[in-house]
């Protein structure tokens, strides 16, 4: 790699500018944020001025710089970029540039640590959403010094926070409560989030945020962290009180990586998962607007109309009688499902959760004439057929556990407690692997599957690969690794097919299994009242067209809470959606409310998966007002929903984000899914005008003065449909 000629490399996208100053021995980050413009020499210089702190007492006899690679050799106190040794030595890494290269779009910065001899590259990615993507690679020569491995504990990717980056937000959950918000005060310390579970959890940080006091959805300086990785991780946000160089903080992550699970032999690499950093100035709503647009870019996205889907799970659970399935495939398609899912229960021994995983073939008992009778039925209709897996799982009651138990993720002294009765399958290991590629592969082929339900029902705990004397070696970055592969080859050798990664829910909600995965399920839970806030925060990541929506029955199958029609369709409406419920004990009115409203998604579904997601900052906790806008702001979809009550008997006046003032649009409710009950006497005037038709309304009241919205009973929603005026004639 040629070292480059110019002293600071600035790159820009989308108002954003990262700058770095190629400096010896190490280049330091002069800004990440808001786009600086075009910088002259001069104006560049002053940026590298501006760069130099102070020298502080009780420190270092020469101000302290922040760097790419930052350690204690800088000073820095923090989180070091770096940790690891050889044999319990070389551990104070000592970094310099060899050299650097700037690439469209892109800088790529290589690295000798001479205390450990190792190789490293930092490449720095800046999207053209202005999305900016760090990935490191560590390489062991094969000249490094004396025969012990580089034994690896940690990278971390670091970038800068100003001193005003002082609330953070993250995620915890739970199942069927996946993405519960939480923030708070960014102290001095660290703010630290370590997932040892094997896959990014229930609990997800998801999209780690720290921003100006008070950042809201439509307002405010943010800054945020996603690391893209489907197995253990590590996330912060850091202050010290002596800053990090002439910056208040630090935000950055990686693998969190078990002793031992990384050890770089001479010749050896390592390349870390990418994590992805994102600038706004438009508070919460302008980070997702700049991730979708970089996931809508990414080549192989499904373009594809997003197919309405039936999935069959709390329609039939473990019963899986061929003809009550076929008579579901034929009313799904009546009412215009265009995806059919078999769920859990159709393979050899499945009768319940306790038996079956491993084995891949269909069950003669259950299925005698196989797959081909349901296949057949579903591709007639003109549907999709889709299937449910869960590869790296086994139950010890299997065929598999019993002809290979070597297959199994766990200690040689013997496996731990089960969770659901499974165990883990280690897909790295090349046998497994092999089967697993073989045994999926035929079912696509057999049954011209389309979609693959994949599933992840446990956490990775004393995920070691067995050794023959035992010498066991932590196992959750090749498990990772494995999966990655593993799905990779399945989709190379069969283009077209589509793969959702489910995880008890929404446990693997994560940018590096959606390189190559064409959705997620957002979660177990179908109820609307949780899945407004659920698939509300999915959404600070995911564009809806990426995240499983269904309308469950009456009754919520995991919190039997009972909800209206119309407010369930409603909130499934905002995603990729779908029905998870048995169709052929509806009544003939239900599925006529239900084909009413697949013919709305099917309407609808262009605005939805390809605009822009706002959400407005309302006082009141229980209300939801958010939609998708037009790229153009020519035409919106908004939801108005209620999830309980609250003390203020109207909500007055909403604004409704995203459209453009100086506009003309019109407005109307729309009624396909129903209309909501009321804690009010009468509606607003324009709400009962729109609900006959359209009503003409200036952008500026629409966007500045706001619409007075019908104060609804708890548990209801209504459709807002605003479209540019009507056409002269």
């Amino acid at each position: 790699m040629t070292r480059s000629t110019a002293r600071i490399a600035h790159l820009r996208a989308a108002g954003v500018s990262f700058v770095v100053e190629l400096r010896t021995p190490l280049p330091r980050v002069l800004h990440w944020g808001e786009d600086l413009g075009e910088l002259d020499d001069e104006g560049l210089a002053s940026l590298a001025l501006s760069a130099d702190a102070a020298s502080l007492h009780c420190a270092l006899d020469e101000p302290r710089q922040f760097t790419v690679w930052p350690t204690q050799a800088d000073g820095w106190s923090g989180t070091p970029a770096q940790e690891g040794h050889r044999a319990g030595t070389a551990t104070t890494p000592r970094v310099a540039m060899t050299g650097a290269e700037e690439r469209p779009g892109a800088l790529v910065i290589a690295l000798r640590d001479a205390d450990a001899g190792l190789d490293l590259t930092l490449t720095y990615r800046l999207d053209p959403s202005g999305v900016l993507g760090v990935r490191t690679r560590m390489s062991s020569p094969a000249d490094a010094p004396g025969p012990a491995p580089y034994d690896l504990a940690a990278t971390t990717v670091l970038l800068p926070l100003p001193n005003r980056a002082q609330e953070v937000l993250d995620f915890t959950g739970k199942w069927c409560r996946e993405r519960t918000p939480q923030r708070g005060r960014l102290a001095f310390a660290g703010h630290v989030r370590e997932v040892r579970r094997g896959r990014p959890g229930l609990d997800a940080p998801h999209l780690l945020t720290v921003g100006v006091p008070g950042f809201g959805f439509r307002t405010g300086e943010v800054w945020a962290l996603h690391v893209g990785w489907s197995g253990n991780q590590r996330w912060l946000a850091e202050r010290l009180p002596e800053g990090a160089g002439v910056h208040g903080g630090v935000l950055g992550g990686g693998e969190l990586l078990s002793p031992g699970e990384i050890r770089l032999a001479p010749g050896d690499s390592y390349t870390s998962p990418e994590c992805w950093f994102a600038w706004s100035a438009e508070g919460l709503d302008g980070l997702a607007g700049r991730l979708h647009t970089m996931l809508r870019s990414r080549p192989g996205y499904p373009s594809s109309p997003r197919p309405l889907t039936l999935n069959t799970w709390e329609a039939v659970y473990f019963d899986h009688r061929p003809e009550r399935l076929l008579a579901l495939a034929d009313t799904a398609a009546a009412v215009g499902v265009e995806r059919l899912v078999l769920d859990d229960g159709w393979f050899l021994g499945r009768r319940d959760d306790t038996a079956g995983l491993g084995d891949w073939t269909v069950d003669p008992q259950m299925w005698p004439d196989g797959l081909t009778p349901l296949a057949d039925r579903v591709h007639d209709h003109g549907m999709q057929f889709g299937l449910w897996v869960e590869p790296e799982m086994v139950n010890l009651r299997s065929r598999l556990a019993r002809e290979h138990p070597e297959w199994i993720l766990g200690p040689s002294v013997g496996l731990g407690p089960s969770s659901r009765h499974q165990y883990v399958l280690n897909v790295a290991h090349e046998e497994a692997f092999a089967y697993l590629l073989e045994s999926l592969g035929a079912l696509v082929d057999a049954y011209g599957i389309d979609y693959l339900k994949w599933d992840h029902n446990r956490e990775l705990h004393e995920a070691v690969h067995r050794g023959a004397h035992g010498g066991d070696r932590p196992g959750v970055h090749g498990q990772t690794r494995a999966l990655y592969r593993l799905m990779d080859t399945l989709r190379s050798r069969r283009p077209g097919l589509e793969i959702e990664s489910c995880s008890s829910g929404g446990g693997r909600v994560d940018l590096g299994v959606l390189a190559r995965t064409d959705r997620v399920w957002a979660s177990d839970c179908n109820d609307p009242v949780e899945r407004q806030a659920i698939q509300r925060w999915t959404a600070q990541l995911l564009p809806p067209e990426l995240i499983g929506a269904h309308v469950g029955g009456p009754r919520s199958h995991t919190t039997g809470r009972v909800t209206d029609d119309s407010f369930r369709l409603i909130t499934a409406l905002f995603g990729h959606a779908g029905i998870e419920d048995d169709l052929t004990a509806r009544t003939p009115a239900e599925r006529e409310a239900l084909a009413r409203w697949a013919a709305l998604y099917k309407e609808v579904r262009g605005l939805l998966h390809g605009g822009r997601v706002v959400r407005a900052d309302l006082d009141d906790e229980a209300t939801y007002l958010h939609g998708v806008v037009a790229p153009d702001a020519g035409a919106a979809l908004y939801c108005w929903a209620r999830t309980e009550t609250s003390a203020p008997a109207q909500s007055g006046r909403v604004r409704l984000p995203g459209l453009a003032p100086g506009r003309g649009y019109r407005v109307r409710v729309r009624t396909e899914a129903g209309l909501p009950s009321m804690h009010q006497v009468l509606a607003p005037a324009w709400y009962r005008a729109a609900v006959k038709g359209w009503v003409p309304m200036a952008g500026t009241v629409l966007t500045g003065a706001g619409l007075p919205m019908p104060t609804l009973n708890p548990g209801q929603a209504l459709l807002i449909e605003v479209a540019g005026p009507e056409p002269a004639s």
